[in-house]
């Protein structure tokens, strides 16, 4: 009988280490627990072969067993992979990218901003290569109610985070157009059921712009990304080309971010 040759072996051992790795999927797709029949159907495999899977997962604290349903759930050692991968996460490094990319089939400037003590904070800009240009300084902060950077944050941000900050721009800015609590809450809202927001020179005379959330594996915002250029080049509408790309690239850095569509309170 001919011996199985070490490359044969090296592709069981591929083979058999890309099943696990599909189970633990489906342990976390059908978290908090499950049967090993529901199991079985989610992977499409017959059970006996899951349930040699499972106790070898077991073993190695990927997987447990409750012993007073008899269903699986992720074990602690899965549980430390994932959280040193969610600390792992930086919005920065993993926005730059697609940041770039969005710069370069939009031709505008684009960047991206976190939430810090005093509001809206720019952090990473790729400007527009050409003549006309919007300039953006790195670390300016932006205002929560005459931006669409801000006011995207302020859609998704618990309100305790924001509404220091509102009251300030309020006593700023006496007979603003969002000094009602309704009509605030009623923008909030249309933004989070488009998922963008669009200005036009609200900020700037001659400039729009518009936004988008990034979002974490919790389903928390932690940056938006907004395109800005003159209103003679740019179109800003939030059902354009550039909204659609917009949100494209917004959805690429949440999903790498560990966020999947549905579920956190950005539902």
């Amino acid at each position: 009988m001919e011996k199985p040759t070490s490359d044969s072996n090296g592709k069981q051992k591929v083979r058999s280490a890309e099943v696990g790795t599909d189970i633990l999927k489906a342990l976390a797709e059908l978290s908090p627990s499950t049967s090993l029949s529901r199991l079985a159907e989610h992977v499409q495999m017959p059970a006996s072969k899951v349930h040699r899977y499972l106790q070898a997962l077991i073993a190695s604290g990927f997987a447990e067993q409750n012993p007073a349903t008899n269903h699986y759930g992720l074990g602690r050692e899965a549980l430390r992979v994932g959280l040193a991968a969610l600390n792992s996460m930086d919005v920065l490094k993993v926005g730059a990218l697609p940041l770039a990319e969005l710069r370069d089939d939009l031709n505008e400037t684009c960047f991206l901003a976190v939430w810090g003590n005093q509001g809206a904070t720019v952090v990473h800009i790729e400007p527009a290569v050409r003549a006309v240009t919007v300039v953006t300084q790195l670390g300016s902060v932006l205002p929560l109610l005459s931006s669409s950077t801000g006011l995207v944050f302020g859609a998704y941000l618990p309100r305790r985070e924001t509404v220091e900050l509102r009251d300030q721009e309020l006593l700023a800015h006496t007979g603003h157009a969002l000094t009602d609590d309704k009509a605030y809450a009623d923008l909030c809202e249309q933004i989070r059921t488009r998922g963008l927001h669009h200005v036009h020179g609200l900020l700037m005379p001659g400039v729009d712009a518009l936004s988008a959330p990034v979002f974490n594996a919790m389903g928390n915002v932690v940056a938006v990304l907004t395109v800005v250029g003159p209103t003679s080049l740019f179109h800003a509408d939030e059902d354009g080309p550039a909204a659609q790309r917009l949100l494209a690239a917004a959805r690429a850095v949440s999903w790498r971010m560990g966020f999947a569509a549905g579920s956190g309170p950005a539902a």
